[in-house]
């Protein structure tokens, strides 16, 4: 006897042990680690919630004064009646359990909430499938009057709701809430109270067996609010329970069986599902994984309009073969993300891409760089001459033929018009003046990760062969914005204390000024664009939009005072867009955003940096023709390159067509020698390569004959009688040809051979 008594003091003795380790309560709060990670904007809105643990349905700690007055009412009817008189253990409630097991009747049962928070916190005393040992029992008993001595009524209750498993992986009230009745957790009613306090006893019993459940903590509730009088008090106590009729047990079975099959808490949900995951990725760099909030610098009313303005012009595009699109907004000083949205989500069928972080070809918005470049070093003015005709450039890997988006060529421009109104010809005469490796180096200092050499892309470059991702394009842009000056974009993290953005030269400031004063200029791109297209915002902006081949991507980026906004539409796929220009596809959505970021602070122009000079300019007549090229304006130069006239001599007529080097003068007034007429273009050897998804029409081999002015020029193709003038076009056909120039005797004065090669041509589907 003594033997068991010691045995007893031993067990309860090592019982004891664990239970006086048990945490403090703000310890097991800050330990609560939900499953899901809340992305906050930074004005501390939820932006995005997204779920970590795909082993537990938890959400977050909610304080007590949050949860509904219902259920935790409901909770102590069921659980605990007597949970604020005791100390832990339920003496009265053991002693009826005691003499219940003695009789063999069914009894409440003796475990108080304290107890089961004691299980909780403890694997120790949690009850396996054979239920608890001795030892269990005992620990768990001291535990929960450890827990009663050091923790507070109101605490011990909120922790047990947050802890408690519910059903399946939904743990705590906050999950469970969302989980199966959509709704915070101090919005749960009597019925969804009743139901949840069912599913503590038994979490994973079918529906009929919860509701049947429910019904009685329900009835139990109902029964608690009658008349608190003495006499209606003991008559309650003795009087029976109430029916199922009087009781709304049906509207209950029905709540169980339709809340134990929904699932109304997604795994994520919000406005920034790719900028919240990585903002994660990025706040777990370096750390131990456990982050439950993360704030970022994204501005959330921003970037819900960013959402809804994207998506309401993607279904405005319905039909045109268009689903996905990205959005990207700057801060110019600081490079922090205002907004970023990746996909168009519901209505792309590849939601899970980040546009903003895809490959895609950038088309025309490399123009911009590629005329910094060329300004900065002297080459070109934004005045300069430059020539839009048919080109066709002997390249290593056979003859390059660039064309304009239209099919159409706008003959002598200046530099100003050709960057504004996008034309792609004298993009590529410029980029054979600057060189594809040069130009590759100062795409590099503006951060574009280009994973070919310039060899691999040649002078394509200059019309966006290479694939870059929007982020790093829309800050390239920036660096325009900041005159030249770059710097890589923040983290989206929001810093208490965000560090300077380390700008280093990436354009010469002169140069990054004088474009943007181009791509801001409404007259200047009237040529492709019209005088009045949505790019014409009300405050002071600069833009250029960007096309790639066969209209698989479609861009719009440009910046004001404070911003840089990126746009890109097109098909996460690749698949071709119908019918979508660089007016109809980003720019809207591009103008949309800077009207609003805008709306209260209009954007001012930037002041001309002390390098530049503005003078009074005007242009010679054109060929043939008494008008002047341009409209006589005032022009902005970098120091030293101003002039006053700018005319086109009688040698540089097709002069393009000769070569790459580009270093004859433009502006000279000082004619040249004549020299014998030839066959400027194509170049012997040519090989011509057909097109299958080009319409015929706009596949034409021009014929150019130099000087332009000689009399009476005929063309021959295989000894037939092909045109006469100048310059012919023709339509491709394949095989070997003999092209012939004669004069109006019929002496032949050049000869050139060139093959087509292409099965045929087949016309685009309406």
């Amino acid at each position: 006897m003594v033997r068991w008594s010691i045995a007893g003091i031993g067990a309860c003795l090592l019982a004891a042990l664990p239970a006086h380790a048990l945490p403090a309560f703000d310890e097991v709060r800050r330990a609560h680690q939900p499953s899901d990670v809340l992305v906050l904007s930074r004005e501390g809105e939820v932006l995005q919630r997204l779920r970590t643990d795909a082993s537990v349905r938890r959400g977050q700690w909610v304080a007590l004064p949050d949860i509904s007055a219902a259920l935790r009412r409901a909770l102590l009817l069921s659980e605990d009646r007597r949970f604020y008189e005791h100390s832990g253990v339920d003496w009265r409630a053991v002693s009826a359990a005691a003499w219940g097991n003695l009789w063999n009747t069914r009894t409440r049962g003796a475990s108080t909430l304290t107890m089961q928070l004691a299980g909780l916190l403890d694997e120790d005393w949690r009850q396996g499938s054979g239920g608890r040992s001795v030892a269990q029992k005992l620990g768990q008993t001291v535990a929960a009057q450890v827990l009663e001595r050091r923790w507070r009524k109101d605490q011990i209750l909120e922790a047990y709701i947050n802890l408690v498993p519910f059903r399946g992986e939904v743990v705590g009230i906050d999950a469970l809430a969302r989980t199966l009745f959509g709704k915070a957790a101090h919005g749960l009613d009597e019925h969804e109270a009743a139901l949840a306090v069912a599913l503590v006893r038994a979490p994973n019993a079918r529906a009929a067996q919860v509701a049947q459940r429910a019904c009685g903590v329900w009835r139990e509730m109902q029964a608690a609010q009658a008349p608190a009088t003495a006499a209606g008090a003991r008559k309650a106590a003795k009087a029976p329970m109430p029916t199922p009729a009087q009781a709304d047990c049906t509207a209950l079975d029905l709540l169980a069986h339709a809340a134990l099959q929904r699932r109304a808490w997604p795994a994520s949900e919000g406005v920034a599902p790719h900028a919240a995951r990585r903002a994660l990725a990025q706040a777990q760099q370096g750390g131990d994984g456990m982050v439950a909030q993360v704030r970022t610098t994204l501005s959330a009313p921003l970037q819900r309009f960013a959402v809804q303005a994207l998506t309401q012009h993607l279904r405005e595009l319905q039909g045109r073969q268009v689903e996905d699109g990205a959005v990207l907004v700057l801060d110019n000083a600081s490079g922090e993300v205002l907004a970023w949205v990746g996909s168009s989500g519901a209505l792309s069928g590849a939601a899970e891409v980040d546009g903003v972080l895809a490959l895609r070809q950038p088309g025309s918005t490399l123009k911009p760089f590629l005329y910094a470049q060329a300004l900065a070093e002297r080459r070109l003015t934004a005045a300069s001459l430059v020539e839009d005709s048919p080109a066709q450039i002997a390249t290593p890997g056979g003859l390059y033929i660039p064309q304009n988006y239209d099919r159409q060529f706008k003959g002598w421009v200046s530099v100003r018009t050709a960057l504004a109104a996008s034309l792609n010809v004298p993009a590529v005469r410029t980029l054979l003046m600057v060189s594809p490796d040069a130009f590759y180096r100062q795409l590099q200092a503006l951060g574009l990760p280009l994973r070919e050499s310039a060899g691999y892309y040649g002078y394509s470059l200059a019309l966006g062969s290479s694939e870059t991702p929007l982020l790093q394009l829309t800050n390239a842009y920036r660096a325009l914005a900041n005159g030249g000056r770059h710097s890589p974009v923040a983290p989206l993290l929001r810093a208490e204390r965000p560090a300077r953005p380390a700008f280093t030269r990436a354009v010469d400031e002169g140069a990054a000024w004088v474009v943007g004063d181009i791509l801001a200029d409404p007259l200047a791109r009237a040529r492709t664009f019209g005088t009045d297209s949505v790019l014409a915002t009300r405050t002071w902006s600069a833009v250029k939009t960007g096309t790639s081949k066969d209209m698989r991507d479609n861009w719009a980026i440009g910046w004001s005072s404070r911003y840089t906004v990126g746009v890109w539409v097109g098909n996460a796929s690749g698949a071709p867009m119908h019918e979508v220009s660089g007016t109809s596809g980003a720019a809207p959505v591009w103008a949309a955003l800077m009207a609003q970021l805008h709306a209260r602070s209009p954007s001012r122009a930037p002041a001309a940096p002390a390098a530049l000079v503005r003078q009074p300019v005007r242009f010679g007549p054109g060929p043939g023709t008494g008008a002047p090229l341009e409209a006589a304006r005032t022009e902005w130069f970098v120091a030293g390159t101003q002039q006053a006239l700018f005319a086109i001599n009688n040698i540089a007529d097709g002069a393009y067509l000769l070569g790459a080097g580009g270093g004859f003068d433009l502006n000279s007034d000082t004619p040249s020698a004549p020299s014998a007429v030839r066959i400027a273009a194509p170049a012997p050897g040519s090989i011509v390569a057909l097109d299958p998804d080009i319409p015929p029409q706009n596949q034409r081999v021009h014929f150019i004959a130099a000087p332009h002015a000689a009399p009476g020029l005929r063309w021959r193709m295989d000894g037939k009688p092909l045109g006469r003038g100048a310059q012919v076009a023709w339509l491709p056909w394949p095989g070997r040809h003999v092209v012939q120039l004669t004069d109006a005797r019929g002496r032949v004065l050049d000869e050139v051979r060139i093959e087509v090669r292409g099965a045929g041509v087949r016309a685009r589907a309406p």
